[in-house]
């Protein structure tokens, strides 16, 4: 258009000289040719709304969160009007609330378009007044605040498929072609500098244009997952003319109509691989190749297996779980070693069963688990379940299993012996009572921290959380999770955070204590140090010793803590699902005063 504009401009100008038109003459038309040619150039900033969501817990300090959210927006602003590459974060930490914000334009909208579609993200998330977290997304741009640093988190509870709402006619040439570029985005955005990519294919009748971006604070691999994901959120839209999927550290979309100039294509072959999508099919037949050899290798053990003399497979009851490490020792030798489980050798007892010391004939002194199950199937899968668990958690908390034994009816298990006599000797007051058995009672769902729920993380923080609802039990004298209940109470630390915020603490002691037993406010710092354990931030809990300090403490202080910005659908409070442990959790720290010794 801007071509054809300019040598029409340049026939005309000719025109003009040759009939000696007057200058004035010649300006009016110069001037009407250039605003034609402007306008031919339309502005889209792309601003439809496919998704806007409100934390449902607000901020502390009104006046303070304000001045961080102003500031914040007027940072990203000013590095959208200066820098090139329509990205921004800005971050500012004054008082009890910081906010932490990120705006990202899709790359091929030019710098009035990204400014535009910007201001009106600004104008729709301040919307959610004085919440402590947002997000807008746009066709055209994506914008998002949070009390946290969340840069590098790339999955939300919220992610989202968007179908269109119109169908293409050649359905299943459209959805092929869809299928092919789509994975070919997906596969190699994430290895571009930038993470962006557009992309279009043509055949069949049928065009496809298509795009993907990862925010560009997220790794390379947290990109692929988060693009993988989305991939599976959209691939079911075809023959639907248009598909989105949004989530918190990408975006991906196709369409049958252009949405993008042409000369801002992605040459994808380089990123690819050799060959590119071609060579799917090789990958199918190796797969296909491979399975098939597993498969005859498998059928191939089993016969062999059933082969095997019974009394070769003592002890191998482990079956499909591969356990690395265990061994399987032999009966008589733990009956010797405890002195055939005598009672002056039994150490306590377990969530299966009964546990005892014994010393081998190489000198080295066990404990031994003798489990009180029979030898039906689900006897035989707990067991197999607690050796696997047990045999693939790694913590300095947890003693090493050295190996287990099936004979005459029994299943045993074999510890490391914790030497220095017994754990209470080295504990005392409050930490004896909820210490000691959160270590000798099986650890349930209700009291797992997000970190190792969602990742399988490890860390002395993952104590540090389940003590804090252990103690938040002791004090309402129920279970952490109990349907039984009002559902606005039924679960404990979600009910215990709602307490806070309403300034209701006293409402969670139990109703059944008599309230001249206690001080009320020993009964608040018992809670709020149990709120301060239970925050979904690894970095913003306490460790242990910190703990035991506090509670013992004449006075303490600590910052306002504040539980998860969002909560999944089940309305439970969820820790972040990203690669990140300190994604979408409070930003609390503890400081502490008149320690009275550690």
């Amino acid at each position: 258009m801007l071509s054809t504009s300019s040598s029409s401009s340049s026939f005309q100008f000719r025109s003009l000289v040759n009939c000696h038109f007057t200058m004035s003459s010649f300006w009016i038309i110069a001037f009407s040719i250039l605003a034609f040619s402007f306008a031919a150039v339309k502005s889209d900033p792309q601003t439809n709304l496919l998704n806007r969501g409100c934390s449902q817990y607000n901020v502390t300090s009104p006046s303070s969160f304000m001045a961080n959210l102003n500031a914040t927006f007027s940072g990203l602003r000013s590095q959208l009007s200066n820098d090139s590459n329509r990205f921004a974060t800005a971050q500012a930490a004054r008082g009890a609330d910081p906010v932490y914000a990120m705006v990202q334009c899709r790359n091929y909208l030019n710098r009035s378009d990204c400014l535009e579609c910007y201001a009106a993200a600004e104008t729709q998330i301040r919307n959610c007044s004085l919440a402590n977290g947002a997000r807008v997304i746009y066709d055209g741009c994506f914008l998002r605040y949070e009390s946290n640093d969340f840069f590098d988190q790339t999955t939300l509870p919220g992610n989202v498929g968007i179908c269109g709402n119109r169908t293409v006619s050649q359905g299943n040439n459209f959805g092929a072609n869809v299928g092919k570029l789509l994975s070919d985005l997906v596969a190699a955005t994430p290895r571009i500098n930038g993470f962006f990519a557009a992309s279009n294919v043509t055949g069949g009748g049928t065009d496809v244009y298509a795009i993907a971006q990862c925010a560009r604070t997220v790794s390379q691999t947290g990109c692929t997952d988060c693009l993988k994901v989305a991939y599976t959120n959209i691939e079911s839209c075809p023959p639907d003319s248009e598909g989105r999927a949004v989530d918190a550290g990408c975006f991906l979309r196709y369409s049958d109509r252009a949405f993008f100039s042409s000369n801002q294509t992605t040459d994808l072959t380089s990123f690819l691989g050799k060959g590119g999508s071609n060579n799917k099919k090789a990958i199918i037949w190796g797969v296909v190749g491979g399975v098939i050899a597993l498969l005859l290798f498998a059928v191939g053990f089993i016969i062999w297996f059933r082969r095997k003399p019974m009394r070769e497979r003592r002890g191998d009851i482990l079956g499909a779980t591969e356990l690395r490490g265990p061994v399987n020792f032999k009966y008589k030798d733990l009956i010797s070693a405890t002195k055939n489980f005598n009672e002056q050798n039994k150490l306590g007892e377990g969530g299966f069963g009964d546990v005892y010391k014994g010393t081998l004939k190489n000198g080295k002194i066990v404990a031994v688990k003798k489990l009180a199950i029979g030898q039906s199937v689900r006897a035989k899968a707990d067991f197999e379940s607690e050796v696997k668990l047990i045999s693939n958690v790694h913590h300095r908390n947890l003693i090493r299993l050295l190996g287990c034994c099936n004979k005459r009816q029994e299943l045993l298990l074999v510890y490391e012996y914790m030497a220095n006599k017994s754990l209470d000797k080295f504990l005392f007051g409050i930490y004896i009572l909820l210490i000691y058995p959160y270590y000798f009672f099986d650890r349930q769902a209700g009291y797992t921290a997000p970190e190792y729920a969602i990742h399988g993380q490890l860390s002395t923080k993952v104590d540090t959380y389940s003590y804090g609802v252990v103690v938040l039990e002791i004090v309402s004298g129920r279970k952490s999770n109990d349907v039984k209940l009002e559902p606005i109470t039924q679960y404990l630390l979600e009910w215990a955070w709602k307490l806070y915020e309403d300034g209701m603490l006293m409402d969670l002691v139990d109703e059944s204590l008599d309230s001249e037993e206690y001080e009320v406010e020993q009964v608040k710092k018992v809670i709020e140090i149990a709120l301060l354990c239970t925050q979904s931030s690894v970095v913003s809990r306490p460790t242990m010793s910190e703990v035991v300090v506090l509670l013992l403490s004449k006075g303490y202080a600590t910052d306002t803590p504040t539980r998860p910005t969002f909560i999944d659908a089940t309305k439970r409070v969820r820790g972040d699902k990203s690669t990140s442990t300190g994604s979408s959790t409070s930003n609390a720290t503890i400081s502490m005063t008149e320690a009275s010794g550690r």
